[in-house]
């Protein structure tokens, strides 16, 4: 019989126990599967907020609790845009609205029409709105599909009714989702006139990025910079604590999971200590004994990771319906994640077996065989 082939016969003469082992497992692996999911989603969402625009980097308020809650005036704008290699700097004011339960996050984009070449807006059917037309608006080719509308469809946003004359394209899955309506109209809808949430910022040609970045954040302390998406956590503390949860979350599946294997190994290494001297003196290594009762409890945990991975793009599917997350969680499954959990599953058997996977090892095999 061959070593794999004898980890397998192990494993299946104390099924029952596996079994259970698999279980703590795949749960641990589950809850690293969904944590990891709902936080890069959510941050993958978030970090598309700041794309929206053609630009070379955005502006908005430092720690702010959520970006949407950034707020920024006409003037800080206006000073941005006569920083030294700013070509132009676009405000812009984004908002969310409820338009049914199932969708209950519509993505509101104001913006001045004479603003939608340098934003990276295309119109791709209809025309843009007029800055004074307050009951016209723009929707996003994706939003456009998902609730049948077309140019001259009427679409009411929360109490609000407004009449379609165009479809844009931004070529921004996010901002194609949501609709674009004048600025200041929008602005007066959300009692926030004047209040900005975002500025988008373009370069003249050859001006370095990050010395523009500098200058702009030292002329305006109360505004940060955002070029990446390792630069979120400045503008967005929200996502900030639900990666620091997400991160607590995993280490105690870690050892949650890792508590269960050692249960099942302690349990069988007391069971099995005879059997253990027999390998010894027919011949085993310390090294091969070591490599045995590790080698089951990966083989159990990889049977484990495999059942808390289906189970965790099941949790994901819940999440995605939660009405608290519906149009801003949109699952993104990175490879990184899995690669994640399955981590998280070696490391639970590793941590769990290595006590009784040291007791085997050190066993006299004399001292074994008397064992009752």
């Amino acid at each position: 019989m061959t070593f794999v082939g004898l980890l397998a016969h192990n494993v299946w003469r104390r099924r029952l126990r596996a079994a259970v082992t698999a279980v703590a497992v795949a749960i641990g692996v589950t809850a690293v599967l969904a944590l990891g999911v709902l936080t890069s989603s959510l941050r993958d969402t978030a970090v598309s907020l700041l794309q929206l625009g053609k630009a070379d980097f955005s502006v908005s308020q430092k720690g702010a609790s959520d970006v949407l809650l950034s707020t920024m005036s006409k003037d800080e704008i206006d000073a941005i845009a006569r920083t030294k290699g700013v070509q132009s700097a676009i405000g812009v004011f984004v908002h969310t609205g409820k338009i049914n339960t199932a969708h209950p996050f519509f993505i509101e984009i104001g913006l001045d029409p004479r603003d939608e070449p340098g934003y990276g807006v295309q119109v791709v059917a209809g025309r843009s709105f007029r800055a004074t037309e307050s009951d016209s608006m723009m929707i996003g080719w994706r939003a456009a599909k998902t609730f049948g509308l077309g140019v001259g469809d009427r679409f009411k946003v929360e109490e609000r009714t407004f009449r379609v004359v165009g479809i844009f394209s931004t070529n921004n899955p996010i901002g194609d989702t949501g609709g674009m309506y004048p600025i200041t109209a929008l602005q007066d809808w959300h009692t926030l006139s004047g209040v900005y949430t975002l500025a988008f910022v373009k370069l003249r040609p050859g001006v370095s990025v990050s010395a523009t970045r500098r200058a702009v954040e030292k002329a305006n302390p109360r505004l940060a910079t955002i070029h990446s998406a390792s630069d979120f956590g400045r503008v967005d503390r929200n996502l900030v604590l639900i990666s620091a949860a997400n991160v607590g979350g995993s280490i105690l599946a870690l050892f949650i999971g890792a508590t269960g294997v050692m249960n099942t190994s302690l349990l069988s290494f007391y069971e099995r200590i005879r059997e253990f001297g027999l390998l010894r003196a027919a011949g085993w290594n310390r090294r091969r004994l070591f490599g045995l009762v590790i080698g089951e409890a990966l083989f159990v945990s990889l049977i484990g990771a495999g059942a808390g991975i289906g189970v965790g793009f099941g949790a994901v599917a819940l999440l995605a319906r939660a009405p608290d997350l519906r149009g801003v969680f949109h699952p993104v499954y990175h490879t990184a994640i899995f690669g994640r959990a399955l981590g998280f599953a070696f490391g639970m058997a590793v941590l769990g077996a290595l006590y009784p996977a040291v007791q085997a090892a050190r066993l006299a095999p004399l001292v074994a065989l008397k064992h009752e």
